[in-house]
């Protein structure tokens, strides 16, 4: 039987690097779900961003639950995630300014679900993501001849 105060177990393939990183940032699977949750709550709740996950989205669950294994990849190294972001962005109708809501919520709920050292591990993250994302969004949507924009 599990204490109730007992920090939930991840997985990790690099166990000794996801454990220092749990240690500096009070990041663990359980801080990440809360993120998670809270932030896609607020996502569907969004007028710019809610459609649009609407007309795609029908079962959350699964969508959360790849959502909090994605985030304990990229925050906690722990290597669970093997998805392809940049094709199932690619054919969304987003452009920067929908990325740049995304980031707002994002930061905001950062910091309302982690401690200020989790929240600027997962901003700084989630900053880059966004920035890669839609890089490569305007790429795919140029076509395989387009050159690319270096910001």
């Amino acid at each position: 039987m599990t204490s109730p105060n007992a920090k939930p177990h991840i997985a990790s393939a690099r166990p000794e690097m996801t454990a220092s990183i749990m240690a500096e940032t009070g990041l663990d699977e359980r801080v990440l779900r809360a993120l998670v949750e809270r932030f896609y709550d607020k996502v569907r709740r969004d007028a710019v961003l809610g459609p649009i996950f609407k007309a795609r989205i029908s079962d959350w669950a699964p969508h959360l639950d790849r959502m909090v294994v994605f985030w304990s990849s990229v925050a906690l190294m722990t290597g669970g995630y093997h998805g392809k972001p940049v094709p199932a962005h690619a054919r969304l109708p987003v452009q920067r300014a929908h990325f740049e809501r995304w980031l707002a919520l994002f930061r905001e709920t950062a910091g309302e679900t982690c401690t200020p050292a989790g929240a600027e591990h997962v901003i700084e993250r989630a900053e880059r993501i966004a920035r890669s994302l839609n890089i490569a969004v305007e790429q795919a949507r140029a076509g395989p001849d387009a050159v690319p924009k270096l910001c």
